[in-house]
Parts: C-alpha cells; structure tokens; sequence
C-alpha cells in the first residue's frame, strides 16, 4: 500500500482567509479540506499519513509530529520511509480517487503535479531515497531539476482539480463549484455562499453569520 503524506499546520493556518473567516474559523475549515484529503486518499485504496507540527489525533489516519518546517519535515520523513510515496498538500479538496490512482499508475520514477503560481501539490516518488523537497517559491521547477539531477524520469499531470489549492477568498468559489465535501458543508454552515457580481463569480458572506 502506497503511503500518503500530507503536511499539516492546525494552528492558525490560511491567514490570508482572514477577511472572511476567523482564527478559529480558518483552523476549522482547513480540518475540513484535510478530511477531504484523507477522504479520498482512503478510497484509492493508499494510506494517508498526517505530518503535523503538534498533537493530534484524526480518524482513519496515522498522524506523525514534527515540529519542523514543511522542507525539514517532508525530507526527515522521506529519508526514513521505504517504498513508493504520495505528498498531497491539505488545501486541495477537490482532490479525487481517480485522480490519485492515475498519479500511482505512472511507468516513470516520478509524478509530479503543478500547483498555480509556480507551485506543486503533489508529488509521487517511487523511491524517497533519491528525492527531497523544496517548497517555496517556484518549487514546481524546482522538483523537476531536483529529479533530473537525480536522473529520475518525471511525468507532469496536469489537472484542474489538482492544481487547485484554496488560499484566498476567489478560491473558495472552487469548492462550491466542483466539490460536495466537508470544506463546502462547513462554509455554507458560516452562511458563505456564492455571489455574482457585475457578472463576476464570487463568494458571499450572510452578515449574520459573521462572527470576528
């Protein structure tokens, strides 16, 4: 069974959602697109592996605390582990089984999926020995020149679904478009819906729900 690690901050997580959720709001919501992460990751038939920077406990994953930043944590645990391994960021809830069991059926050494920004949301490597992390910045390239140093073979999946990771408020609209999760159940719990402006999608909060 491939294990699947997902890298996860529940302390005051997505700041730059803070014009729409609070604090407690923000940390609730990014444990809703974790489940969603989980979810899916459980159903391709993987085992979905926590990295968090503090205790805690999540049904139907083995969670793993390192208080270390994303780079250190990822790379200390991918020295350790043997066999094929998935990375998933928790922001990309409209991740799919299929989706996951396409990343694993890859012939090459690699599958790497780029995120927007120059970015990167997920990465399958089938031996972690000869591949480490750089996040940050345009890590996209970066994890594509670290394979090629490596002499590993690389295949890019392109995915809308994939790609889509929710950082700002626009990216929320996503979720109400493309997804019927635990991350769009707890936002129209909040009264956020999606408006239409001036012929623009967006996303709307009903001012009695607000609670700042």
């Amino acid at each position: 069974m491939v294990n699947a690690v997902i890298p996860f901050r529940p302390t005051n997580p997505k700041t730059r959602l803070s014009c729409i959720l609070s604090r407690e709001e923000r940390e609730q919501f990014a444990m809703s697109m974790l489940e969603d992460v989980v979810f899916a990751i459980s159903r391709a038939g993987c085992s979905p592996v926590i990295l968090s920077t503090t205790e805690m406990n999540f049904p139907g994953a083995e969670t793993v605390v390192m208080e270390l930043g994303l780079n250190e944590a990822l790379n200390m645990y991918l020295s350790d582990i043997r066999g094929p391994v998935l990375i998933f960021m928790s922001d990309i809830p409209l991740l799919t089984k299929e989706l996951i069991k396409k990343i694993i059926s890859t012939e090459k050494d690699c599958a790497m999926v780029p995120g927007r920004g120059g970015g990167t949301n997920s990465i399958f490597v089938r031996d972690p020995q000869k591949f480490h992390v750089d996040f940050y910045g345009a890590s996209f390239v970066d994890h594509m020149n670290i394979a090629k140093e490596q002499g590993l073979t690389v295949e890019v999946i392109d995915s809308f679904r994939l790609s889509t990771d929710i950082d700002e408020k626009e990216d929320l609209v996503e979720i109400f478009l493309h997804s019927e999760g635990k991350s769009r159940k707890y936002l129209e719990s909040l009264g956020i819906s999606v408006s239409i402006e001036k012929g623009r999608v967006g996303v709307h909060r009903n001012p009695h729900e607000e609670a700042f």
